[in-house]
């Protein structure tokens, strides 16, 4: 769980106490400082720059387009504080071959959805974070997720997932490009 911010666990007591919860009374005296220690892992991104994430670029003979599928990740809601989860697909097409590592993805997927998120946001910042830190000449993201702060609050929601996109660079101005992206992603072809 790392250090313990105190600050944090004070005002998670505080907030608990304030809804009428008796800490002692519902075994929950250690729940403050749980929370306070799950909500710092949860926002672990908050103030980190994915650009520094990249590392060594690779170069490749490639000219054709790069895709990563199933990418799981986890954010929170920024209204309510709820977790919204689910998978990342994104496809770049590199510039003159550069390409990074696949486990590099993954590393920008976290820093920037471990923080106060919305999904079209995380999804644009995807998008723009592989175009600036690889170059890349065309990027598409998809995001599909279950959005607990939806799901758990309006009957008959449950199981509902929201999909976002965000298509930057060679991709918006070539539509054959893009349905060549899309369909590595899994799209069909119309």
């Amino acid at each position: 769980m790392g250090e313990i911010n105190e600050e944090a666990v004070q005002a998670m007591r505080a907030f608990l106490e304030a809804l009428g919860l008796d800490l002692r009374k519902c075994s929950m005296e250690q729940t403050p400082a749980r929370v306070a220690g799950m909500y710092a892992s949860l926002f672990d991104g908050v103030g980190k720059n994915p650009d520094t994430v990249w590392g060594e670029r690779f170069a490749s003979d490639t000219k054709g387009i790069v895709a990563i599928r199933h990418i799981p990740f986890y954010s929170v809601c920024e209204h309510h504080l709820l977790p919204f989860f689910g998978e990342i697909n994104l496809a770049y097409l590199p510039h003159d071959g550069q390409v990074a590592g696949f486990s590099k993805f993954v590393k920008v997927v976290e820093c920037l959805s471990h923080r106060p998120q919305l999904q079209e946001r995380l999804t644009a910042q995807l998008a723009e974070a592989i175009q600036r830190g690889l170059s890349a000449d065309g990027v598409l993201v998809v995001v599909e997720a279950q959005q607990l702060c939806m799901t758990m609050r309006e009957k008959g929601a449950e199981g509902t997932r929201t999909m976002t996109s965000e298509c930057l660079g060679i991709f918006q101005e070539d539509a054959s490009l893009c349905q060549q992206a899309w369909m590595l992603l899994g799209g069909r072809r119309k």
